[in-house]
């Protein structure tokens, strides 16, 4: 997964691929659902996916509030009391009921090992990690939308077969699937392609013009 991709790169290879398929950002994507896969405030979503500017906040604001998320989400998903949850993450994290309660009312900020513990015991990818709470807003919608967009593109033995059927076809057709393909390039390499075109048809016309 490309991981270092910028959210509006990543916005616009998601909108061609919207595009491509013939359906609607809906189809795909909700503020809401964007909310609860990344602990985000919902109105902070809805502000990235409008290209506007998250509120400014501090690494500590981050996980206290990211941290609270997920915690008022997994109260809600299995008809938990605060002093049900604070129970558990005692006995698994080793912390006092107290400290817990506290860290998952978001009034405390975890230590460093009790983060690594809240990422095992929420059932976070071990490959974000301590990331999830820590990565300023725009990472973090990045990185769910990225996700997304791996999960609906074309697997790559099915772009291999792409190109090996482009090499057997007339040029019009030939066009059709790389322009198809070309739709899901992050942004530095449309930048490539677009300077290619664009030398391409200026030679073009330096030899008409002759």
């Amino acid at each position: 997964m490309d991981s270092v991709s910028s959210l509006p790169a990543t916005l616009e290879r998601l909108d061609a691929l919207i595009q491509h398929k013939g359906l609607k950002r809906s189809d795909l994507i909700t503020p809401e659902a964007l909310a609860a896969k990344t602990a985000l405030p919902e109105s902070t979503v809805r502000t990235l996916l409008q290209g506007g500017q998250p509120p400014a906040d501090t690494v500590s604001e981050r996980v206290r509030a990211r941290v609270k998320a997920l915690a008022d989400a997994h109260l809600a998903a299995h008809g938990q009391r605060m002093s049900d949850l604070a129970g558990n993450i005692s006995r698994q994290l080793g912390v006092s009921p107290f400290w817990a309660r506290q860290v998952c009312a978001g009034e405390k900020v975890p230590s460093v090992e009790l983060l690594h513990g809240l990422v095992a015991f929420f059932g976070i990818d071990d490959q974000v990690g301590e990331a999830f709470f820590t990565a300023p807003a725009p990472e973090a919608l990045n990185r769910a939308l990225l996700t997304i967009l791996a999960a609906h593109q074309p697997p790559a033995h099915q772009r291999t077969a792409d190109h090996l059927t482009a090499a057997s076809l007339g040029h019009d057709d030939v066009r059709g699937v790389a322009l198809r393909q070309a739709r899901d390039l992050p942004e530095e390499r449309w930048n490539v392609l677009n300077a290619t075109l664009k030398a391409l048809l200026e030679l073009d016309d330096k030899e008409s013009d002759r």
